[in-house]
């Protein structure tokens, strides 16, 4: 991938598409039509042929909700896009609310006796349809399911369905075959006495099967669904134009290809089977499709998901790879920040492109793993900000930028953050990005019982912003994928509650941040993964805790060393070293030196 910098998305796009909209609602007699970001598979980065919630209000969020209503339209977006959705629909046709507040909520102080309120089935969980239901129902209003989505039918330059070709994920990397794999999961459905599990999620689909696709970007999903049933064998529903002759080899004869539109006909196949079937990323059509077949519903969490969260020793290995590489990448960037990029004369579109550049140089990169976070000063302070041509600034001497990246590799995926002072920082910044180091440090090296969750853990991450008066707003850490998702569950690390339990194997990211308005945004972030239980000496209890792995230098620069405890200045120390030690013999001479002085003890 090439990042576009062109401008995507903006208020002309409100200004365009909403009488469109309107318009075929008013032919549908409806009063309100519901628009998530989600597209008919949950992903968080979509297809151009899927972005509905960008082509009706211009905002690019990955996460985002809007209510258009004949006289009204609302926005919905968390805490990462409060500003950013203002900058990118018109106030003038849209209304602002968050998602914790919640769309239900406003529907049930705002929707009136006899409103017809359409959604399409495709693109609603149940377990969201129903807070939905019960808000538009109780207020004497109808909630129809659509045939077709009104957006689909207003959009007459809808880019294509995208078409491209199914790669084998190599067993080298996979770890396991995806016979093995399929037996797990069998085996899982016939303790629970199901048989046949609906799998919706293309990542899941890709793990069990050992396969990788090009349909969405910045992450190798193949857009497909499937059905496992208690014998270990598949229905693939897929268009068959994806699938090669290595690809139909691969899969072997336990697993039959059926065409996407043959879905509905095989869900109604499944009548008087008990099926698996999850209610957070299946969608209602999967649910009202079944019900309506006869099947009976086993509603618990996608059975693949954990499993494929629980990395094996041969991801683990290989990820471990992918960020060696990346850091050399990274290494390289972060001298050009600190030499070239000093000057000012740079901006956040440069800067981006550069560290593209730096990646490409090496043998393996696939794609980015999310478009790259390139926030100069004030840019900084919008927790996902993506740059465009319209938004580009310098990075002026004086400020702070903030870079998020990564990479698929087909051994593995990264994500770092790093803020970096351009020219002399000031005092405020050295406090804020040394309260922020503070909470990285706490959840790099806590160690934890078994049985504990992200969630329990969130407030060290936030503990020294929090008695500064201090705090951000987005989740602490996501679980990775292995040439997969860079944003992947059940796992989380955040303030909202989370029962899924830290297990060894699997990837998360270590990320808080500070984010000042106007000013600036602060973010350290590695990838670490959770290693099996180990004793500690005098302890009654063997621990889990996290083994990092991304190596790239913390400025040093901006490090009050005041602020540190003791044990707090030896965990950045001994992190120095282990990176100058794992990256200085695969740079330059010249990268080489500057790394010793970027790694060296403070």
């Amino acid at each position: 991938m090439i990042q576009n910098f062109d401008v995507q998305g903006g208020p002309q796009f409100g200004r365009d598409n909403l009488p469109k909209l309107r318009a075929t609602l008013s032919d549908l007699r409806l009063d309100g039509f519901l628009v998530p970001h989600e597209d008919e598979y949950q992903n968080e980065y979509l297809p151009d042929a899927n972005e509905r919630l960008m082509w009706v209000s211009g905002f690019t969020g990955s996460a985002g909700a809007a209510v258009i209503m004949t006289e009204r339209a609302i926005m919905f977006v968390d805490g990462r896009y409060t500003l950013q959705v203002k900058d990118q629909t018109d106030g003038t046709l849209f209304e602002y609310e968050t998602l914790e507040r919640g769309v239900a909520t406003w529907l049930d102080e705002n929707i009136e006796n006899g409103h017809r309120i359409g959604y399409d089935p495709r693109l609603h969980s149940p377990d969201a349809l129903g807070k939905i239901r019960s808000a538009v129902e109780g207020n004497g209003a109808e909630l129809i399911p659509l045939p077709a989505n009104p957006i689909d039918q207003a959009w007459t330059d809808r880019p294509p369905a995208p078409m491209a070709p199914i790669t084998v994920q190599p067993q080298e990397f996979a770890g396991m075959s995806h016979g093995d794999k399929r037996a797990q999961i069998a085996k899982r459905l016939k303790e629970s006495g199901t048989q046949a599990a609906l799998i919706t999620s293309p990542a899941s689909i890709a793990w069990l099967l050992n396969i990788r696709g090009g349909d969405v970007m910045c992450s190798p999903l193949p857009l497909s669904t499937v059905v496992i049933f208690d014998d270990a064998s598949v229905d693939l529903y897929v268009h068959p134009d994806k699938i090669g002759s290595a690809v139909r080899a691969h899969l072997g004869n336990e697993i039959s290809l059926r065409k996407e539109d043959a879905l509905t006909g095989g869900l109604n196949d499944l009548s008087g089977k008990k099926v698996w079937i999850d209610p957070s990323t299946a969608s209602a059509f999967m649910f009202d499709t079944l019900e309506e077949a006869g099947a009976t519903l086993h509603r618990a969490m996608d059975p693949v998901m954990l499993p494929k969260a629980c990395k094996n020793a041969a991801e683990i290995a290989g990820t471990e790879a992918a960020h060696l590489r990346d850091g050399v990448a990274l290494a390289y960037y972060l001298h050009w920040l600190a030499t070239e990029a000093q000057s000012g004369d740079y901006d956040e579109i440069n800067a981006a492109q550069k560290l593209e550049e730096f990646r490409r140089e090496y043998d393996g990169l696939k794609d980015l793993s999310f478009e790259t976070i390139s926030g100069a000063g004030p840019n900084g302070a919008f927790p996902h900000y993506r740059v465009n041509t319209d938004s580009n600034i310098k990075l002026d001497r004086g400020t702070l930028f903030l870079v998020d990246s990564g990479g698929q590799y087909q051994d593995g995926t990264t994500d770092v953050t790093r803020t970096v002072a351009i020219g002399e920082p000031t005092s405020e910044m050295k406090r804020h990005f040394t309260l922020v180091l503070k909470g990285h440090i706490a959840l790099a090296s806590i160690r934890f019982p078994e049985g504990t969750s992200g969630h329990q853990l969130d407030a060290l991450a936030r503990m020294a912003l929090w008695n500064s008066g201090l705090d951000y707003d987005h989740g602490t850490g996501h679980g990775v994928g292995v040439y997969l998702g860079v944003h992947e569950g059940p796992q989380r690390i955040s303030k909202g509650p989370n029962n899924i339990a830290l297990r060894p194997g699997m990837i998360v990211s270590n990320e808080p941040g500070f984010y000042k308005a106007g000013g600036y945004g602060i973010r350290t972030e590695n990838l670490q993964y959770v290693h099996a239980p180990k004793p500690i000496k005098g302890g009654e209890r063997d621990m889990l805790g996290f083994v990092n792995l991304t190596f790239a230098p913390i400025d040093r620069v901006l490090v009050d060393k005041d602020i540190l405890s003791p044990d707090e200045l030896s965990w950045l120390n001994a992190y120095h070293a282990e990176v100058y030690e794992k990256i200085s013999p695969r740079v330059s001479d010249e990268v080489a030196a500057w790394l010793k002085e970027a790694c060296a003890e403070i």
